[in-house]
C-alpha cells in the first residue's frame, strides 16, 4: 500500500500544504488505497512534502507522485483529454504551482499578522528556549525562497497585482464548466482546488484572498470539489 507522507490540518483547511491536498485528491480520483502519515521535508528523496513510500521506493514531489500512480497502476487521470487540452493543463498547472503558489506563500510567511497567525505555530512544539530562533530562521529561508523566485523582489502591492492576475485568469478559463477542461474532472482540476483553498485559507487576510473571494466561479467549484474531497471538512465548515 501507498502511504501519503504529508502535512496536517492546519489554517482551517484539510492540510497545510496545497502540495499535499492536490496529491491527495489524485490519489482519491485514482482510487487507489493510501495510508496517510505525518511528513518532513528532511525525510523526504527531495527535501519536501509530499512524497510517497511503496514498498522500498520513495517517490517526491507531486507531478512525479502521480507520473507514478498512473505508470504503476495503469491509470490516466486525463483520460478524455485531447493533445491541446493536456497542454492546457499543463500550462494551468505551472501558472498556479510555479506563480499563484509563491504569492501564497508570500502571503503567509512575509506579512506579520498572518505569520504570528500561521507558520509561527508549526515551532509550537520546539522548546521554549528554541522556538523563537526557529521562527527567525525560517522566515529568512522562506524570504531568499522568495528572492530567489523572484517574486519576493517585489513591493507587497505588486505581488498581489500578480497573484490576482493568475487568479482571474484561472477564473476565465473555468468560466462557467463544472471542470477546467470540461464536464469531466481532470488532473489539473486537483491543483487548482488545492490553489485556491490555500488562497482562501479562513485564518490568513490578503489582497489575493478578497479578490478570489469575489471570483464567484472560484469559490463554488472549490466548495463542491472540498465536498467531495473532505466532506468531514466541508461539514464543519458549513456548521
Amino acid at each position: 500500500m501507498i502511504t501519503l507522507h504529508g502535512s496536517f490540518p492546519a489554517f482551517g483547511l484539510p492540510h497545510a500544504s496545497p502540495f499535499v491536498m492536490k496529491t491527495e485528491v489524485q490519489l482519491k480520483m485514482a482510487e487507489i488505497p493510501y495510508r496517510l502519515e505525518r511528513g518532513f521535508p528532511a525525510d523526504g528523496p527531495k527535501q519536501k512534502i509530499p512524497y510517497i513510500v511503496e514498498a522500498d521506493h520513495k517517490i517526491g514531489d507531486s507531478t512525479f507522485i502521480r507520473d507514478h500512480i498512473e505508470k504503476a497502476y495503469g491509470i490516466d487521470l486525463d483520460r478524455g483529454l485531447t493533445p491541446d487540452m493536456r497542454a492546457r493543463s499543463w500550462a494551468i498547472e505551472r501558472m498556479l504551482e510555479d506563480h499563484l503558489y509563491w504569492a501564497i506563500v508570500y502571503f503567509r510567511w512575509m506579512e506579520e499578522a498572518n505569520f504570528a497567525a500561521g507558520p509561527a505555530h508549526f515551532f509550537d512544539t520546539l522548546p521554549s528556549e528554541l522556538r523563537e530562533e526557529a521562527r527567525i530562521e525560517a522566515r529568512r529561508a522562506v524570504a531568499c525562497n522568495l528572492l530567489g523566485h523572484g517574486l519576493g523582489r517585489h513591493s507587497q502591492e505588486e505581488v498581489a497585482d500578480l497573484g490576482c492576475r493568475s487568479m482571474a485568469a484561472l477564473a476565465t478559463l473555468l468560466g462557467n464548466k463544472a471542470y477546467l477542461m470540461g464536464p469531466a474532472m481532470a488532473a489539473v482540476d486537483a491543483t487548482a482546488f488545492a490553489m485556491i483553498a490555500a488562497a482562501t485559507a479562513p485564518i490568513f487576510t490578503s489582497p489575493l484572498k478578497d479578490f478570489t473571494l469575489r471570483c464567484a466561479n472560484l469559490m463554488a467549484y472549490q466548495k463542491r470539489l472540498m465536498r467531495e474531497f473532505y466532506p468531514c471538512h466541508a461539514a464543519r465548515q458549513a456548521a
